[in-house]
């Protein structure tokens, strides 16, 4: 399954790109995230690895990043292994113009189990959402300093 999510940005490009970059800033609008455990390379570095720690409800998971590209303002690509599913997503940043940035990310899963499959096919929409709740939480911590944190 494939995907492309894009938001505007109300801030300048060196100030969304100092944000996304601030390992210190993913649990104020990744939400759900507990922790975060660097578990080989330099944290931001191409093949570096980080496992993150989520709390949804009840449930738990846990999954691995790992930087594929960081050419960063242009490009940020990073791969999520969690069991059952991989998910691959490149990420765009353009500066519109001084005060404006356009965020895009493109997103590719691969299911690795009956199950996961089965999900993707019912509920195809439901994996764009998240990507846009994400996108949505991070234009607001951007732009306002508002956190998922409660």
């Amino acid at each position: 399954m494939k995907y492309t999510n894009e938001i505007i940005l109300n801030k300048p490009l060196e100030e969304v790109i100092e944000k996304f970059t601030d390992p210190d800033g993913l649990k104020h609008w990744m939400e759900g995230l507990q922790s975060t455990e660097q578990l080989e390379g330099e944290p931001g570095t191409e093949g570096a690895k980080m496992k993150m720690h989520f709390k949804t409800g009840k449930r738990e998971i846990e999954m691995v990043e790992t930087i594929l590209i960081n050419d960063l303002p242009n490009q940020f690509k990073s791969s999520y292994d969690v069991p059952g599913v991989y998910n691959e997503i490149d990420i765009h940043f353009e500066k519109i113009d001084e005060n404006t940035t356009k965020y895009s990310s493109e997103n590719l899963f691969k299911f690795q189990n009956f199950g996961m499959k089965v999900i993707s096919w019912l509920m195809p929409g439901a994996f764009k959402k998240q990507t846009q709740k994400y996108m949505v939480s991070f234009k607001e911590y951007v732009e306002d300093g508002k956190s998922v944190q409660a």
